[in-house]
């Protein structure tokens, strides 16, 4: 009986030499004339066990890691292949702590299956939620939906079923889905490891949506900086044409829906929806002004219903398992599930989802271990650049959007950042300007101009000059970039910026006298 061996072909385990290790194994059982399968995984997001080695027995699967490529051959001699005791072994995967007190939805396969096989994905249970949808009236789908409580998990948590509902009952010739895959937040990679690790669940996803609002075309705006997630979400868009699952007539139900990729060029403001459908269009991202939504003139003007990845690929288990079983996750208006993934200097740092509720410090001290300096942890930013820095004194917010909403911040794509004593805050402050003024698409002046004069500004009070008048400043510049920008990352920036400023003060303090000569 031939042994089955998952190497991660994930980017993040590439980066840190899964392709060596795929290459050494190979060579070795060949060498060895072993009976061995190598399959290549998408990662299950434990990323300081990278590369991630699982061997397929008769109690489940085994799991090695961090595996080297000098460490094949002791691996074999300990009989890896059966599951066999090693210092990198860590006993059954599902059984490791990080992974058994999660709750995987949608990202139940990644890690699990094959990534192109659609056998694999039929065999988890891929498919089950549009097989029901092609049956059901598009207006029964957007009310299980709606019912879910699913919401946008780009940042806005928009609720979809709403978002779906107004493009279904748009009139138009032709509507279309968009996907937004242009994930450029720090600390982010939940989207790559979806169309790394499970590209199938986003094109039933993206069918599903497509069906619910009548739209027969869809999109997915990718990241140039993604090459290898946008070669596998190619090919597994080929393989779904080729199984009858897009097409004229998906599934055999007359339905048509067909879809592609196209990749951007690196522009953060794309990551807004209507920048993104300008660039979608040929154009340079600037973003549109609103009315009109894009759900009644979105693409080339048509209805378009724009969601972010994780949202559509969180709709096929909701269509599987239904609405009720979906809601029963979460808190508040806050339902089903959220891939947060934990980076920075952390200890372990990766992808963990959870019903909506865990507090930020559960994420950041028991999940992610705190730092990996082992230096006290300072600040946590949440939601990207543009997210507010939590001082330890706040980790008891439950990670819920209401909750970040009423203390200052924002769980935007849900990437957590963590920072030890060492970090200062002043220049976290400066580098959200910075960060602001490099990627404006330069049309509204609150954002164009006040994040240049932001780090201005900062930079007089890193120098000492009239400080406490500078800070007023800032706190006004902030107020007329949150309220007077067209978009959120100008209306966001000041987030992280008053954050840090209410929170570290002694940051913003002038350095003493002899410290200042130094």
């Amino acid at each position: 009986m031939s042994a089955k061996l998952y190497i991660p072909g994930d980017s993040g385990a590439i980066a840190v030499g899964a392709d060596k290790v795929a290459a050494a194994f190979a060579d070795a059982i060949a060498a060895r004339g072993l009976d061995v399968e190598i399959v290549r995984n998408g990662s299950r997001g434990l990323y300081w066990l990278e590369p991630l080695v699982e061997v397929e027995t008769e109690r489940g699967r085994v799991a090695y890691g961090p595996v080297k490529a000098s460490d094949v051959e002791s691996l074999l001699d300990a009989g890896l292949h059966d599951g066999g005791a090693h210092r990198l072994c860590h006993g059954l995967t599902e059984e490791i702590a990080y992974l058994k007190r999660q709750t995987r939805l949608t990202f139940a396969r990644c890690g699990v299956i094959d990534p192109l096989s659609i056998d694999d994905y039929r065999r988890h249970g891929g498919l089950a939620g549009l097989e029901k949808a092609v049956a059901t009236a598009p207006a029964d789908i957007v009310a299980q939906v709606t019912q879910s409580g699913l919401r946008g998990r780009g940042g806005a948590g928009f609720p979809t079923g709403i978002k779906w509902k107004t493009v279904l009952e748009a009139e138009a010739d032709q509507k279309y889905i968009v996907c937004n895959a242009d994930e450029g937040d720090s600390g982010t990679f939940s989207d790559r490891m979806i169309m790394e690790g499970d590209p199938f669940v986003l094109v039933e996803g993206m069918a599903i949506a497509g069906i619910a609002v009548g739209a027969t075309k869809g999109y997915i705006y990718s990241r140039s900086e993604y090459p290898h997630a946008n070669l596998v979400m190619r090919r597994a868009i080929e393989i779904a044409r080729e199984q009858g699952i897009l097409g004229a007539s998906v599934l055999g139900s007359g339905h048509a829906f067909d879809m592609e990729i196209r990749v951007g060029a690196g522009a953060y403001v794309c990551g807004e929806e209507t920048a993104l459908l300008e660039s979608l269009e040929g154009r340079r991202g600037i973003v549109r002004a609103k009315p009109p939504l894009p759900a009644h003139k979105g693409f080339l003007g048509r209805p378009t219903a724009v969601n972010n990845l994780i949202t559509l690929a969180s709709v096929p288990i909701v269509l599987d398992k239904g609405a009720d079983y979906y809601r029963d996750f979460g808190m508040g208006r806050s339902r089903g599930t959220i891939p947060v993934q934990i980076a920075g200097n952390v200890k372990y740092g990766g992808l963990f989802e959870a019903g909506f509720g865990m507090t930020l410090g559960e994420l950041v001290d028991e999940i992610g271990g705190g730092t990996l300096t082992g230096r006290p942890v300072k600040a946590v930013q949440v939601g990207g650049p543009l997210g507010a820095y939590f001082p330890r004194s706040m980790f008891d917010t439950p990670f819920d959007y209401e909750a970040f909403t009423a203390k200052g911040g924002l769980i935007g794509h849900a990437g957590i950042v963590v920072f030890d004593d060492t970090a200062d805050m002043l220049k976290q402050a400066r580098f959200a300007f910075e960060f602001c003024a490099l990627e404006s698409c330069g049309k509204c002046t609150p954002c164009r101009i006040g994040s240049t004069r932001g780090v201005e500004v900062i930079d007089r009070i890193a120098a000492g000059v009239e400080p406490e008048r500078q800070k007023d400043l800032v706190a006004d510049l902030c107020n007329t970039m949150k309220f007077g920008s067209l978009c959120a990352l100008g209306g966001f920036t000041p987030y992280p910026v008053m954050s840090a400023l209410t929170h570290f003060p002694e940051d913003f303090a002038p350095a003493p006298a002899a410290e200042a000569a130094e």
